[in-house]
């Protein structure tokens, strides 16, 4: 098969993917209009028509119509929820700039049109999805791949891709490089993956276009003999992958930064940042808002218990090191007869006799966090993130932890990632500590306001209790 006309397929069906959600956005406009009985006109045809052409525009910015083989629904659907979410806000500014035309956008058809035009979108891209997965399990829609190197990476990607067959990638085998970086080449021997042979027979398949994916599993110190290998691919056709090893694999969020004539690549840094980083502080605007108008009844009569039952100050505040470091003051309901925040802070236990007995029901609750919604209007935290913990306890356990301070390159949040896993409350070892920040980290990697709401949704739903909050 001709590489040229396996481009000009996908090229085909890129097309009918824009052309479908065209179809769609005009589709659910006039289904919604039939339904509350609204006479379309002209209007309402130009509404259509800049709906469908900005979804087109930022669809494109946002690289929503390049393959998606390999990656999470999850992602699909935030790519495509950013897309129209910003289509509904460029609609309604534009609409109110017009006061004709503002009085329809109040209309209950074009709520409906707006919701359920992204049911749409996110539904058929699933449903095309679960097709793909049904079809290339059975062998179809795949693309022949090898792996150059015999390295221990390569032999795991080959296992992760042969385990996954819904991604319809196929790999034939592997081919050697040299002894020297070859590394697991009898583990690879050893396997049920062949080794077809040199990376110069490798690119001779390449040419006869006979290759579509090349995955190059070589250490990064090989940079001359990675450069050399690219620049006989480039002669090809073939999509080129570099697997990253061990040290690339660690990188907090990869990002390549231009200065003058240099590239950069950033090792650690934040996913949260430019629109991303509006996009979240609106995220915690709106919701913190929310939250707090629906909470001031409860906030109110806590504060009289905690008043009440012993002597001191209602809030408490403790230092805590917020983004890139810098100490931030958390709020909390004081549930204790202390107010730890020196050198050294210890963590409550169970049965902790400096904790008052309002402050037991807080601490079991987790009501004693609701003031850090204030936190969050003022800007100092997020309502997800990696939670804050003491001074004292940040500068004991970077020194334990690896990696433990780039925790601090997001805002800290109320909840997050590692607590809707289990690791809330006391971390009285070193492994409890360790596999709260490593869900921390994963959490930094994988943002998405998709993955925020995931996150508050699963806290509400599995409840504020916990056993192991004291």
């Amino acid at each position: 098969m001709e590489q040229g006309w396996v481009r000009s397929r996908q090229s085909g069906i890129i097309a009918l993917y824009r052309l479908f959600d065209v179809l769609l956005i005009q589709g659910v406009l006039y289904a919604c209009l039939a339904y509350f009985n609204v006479t379309p006109d002209k209007d309402w045809l130009i509404a259509g028509l800049l709906a469908s052409v900005s979804f087109a525009f930022i669809a494109e910015s946002v690289e929503l119509y390049r393959s998606w083989r390999g990656e999470t629904y999850v992602r699909i659907l935030g790519t495509v929820t950013v897309a129209w979410v910003a289509v509904c806000i460029f609609l309604i500014i534009l609409a109110y700039s017009f006061n004709a035309f503002a009085a329809d956008f109040l209309r209950p058809a074009v709520a409906a049109w707006l919701v359920f035009t992204l049911f749409g979108l996110a539904f058929w891209r699933f449903c095309l999805r679960q097709l793909l997965f049904f079809i290339r399990v059975r062998g179809r829609n795949t693309r022949n791949a090898v792996i150059i190197g015999c390295t221990d990476s390569g032999y795991k990607l080959a296992k992760d891709l042969s385990a996954n067959p819904q991604h319809g990638i196929r790999v034939s085998g592997f081919y050697q490089v040299t002894e020297a970086h070859d590394l697991a080449s009898r583990r690879v021997m050893d396997s049920e993956f062949n080794v077809l042979g040199s990376v110069d027979d490798a690119v001779a398949k390449g040419r006869a276009g006979e290759l579509d994916v090349v995955f190059i599993a070589l250490p990064m110190r090989a940079e001359d003999l990675i450069s050399e290998i690219l620049d006989k691919f480039s002669d090809t056709t073939a999509t080129v992958h570099i697997l990253p090893n061990f040290f690339v694999a660690k990188m907090l969020h990869a990002r390549w930064h231009q200065v003058g004539g240099s590239s950069l690549l950033s090792v650690f840094d934040t996913p949260i940042q430019g629109f991303d980083g509006w996009l979240k502080r609106l995220e915690d605007l709106v919701l913190a808002t929310m939250i707090l108008v629906a909470i001031s009844p409860l906030m109110l009569l806590i504060a009289l218990a905690v008043k009440c039952s012993s002597p001191g100050p209602v809030i408490f505040k403790q230092r805590r090191y917020g983004l890139d470091g810098r100490t931030i003051y958390v709020w909390k309901f004081r549930s204790m007869t202390t107010m730890d925040d020196g050198e050294k802070v210890m963590q409550a236990k169970s049965g902790d006799q400096r904790i008052t007995a309002v402050g037991r029901i807080l601490r079991r609750t987790s009501l004693d966090e609701l003031p850090q919604f204030f936190n969050v209007l003022r800007g100092t935290m997020s309502i997800v993130g990696p939670r804050p913990h003491a001074v004292a306890h940040n500068e004991e356990y970077r020194n334990l932890v690896n990696g433990y301070m780039l925790r601090h390159k997001v805002k800290p949040g109320i909840t997050g990632l590692a607590q809707i896993k289990g690791f809330r409350g006391e971390t009285d070892t070193l492994d409890k500590m360790s596999r709260r920040v490593e869900y921390d980290l994963e959490y930094i990697r994988r943002w998405s306001i998709i993955l925020d709401l995931r996150i508050v949704f699963l806290t509400v739903y599995r409840g504020f209790y916990h056993k192991n909050a004291y």
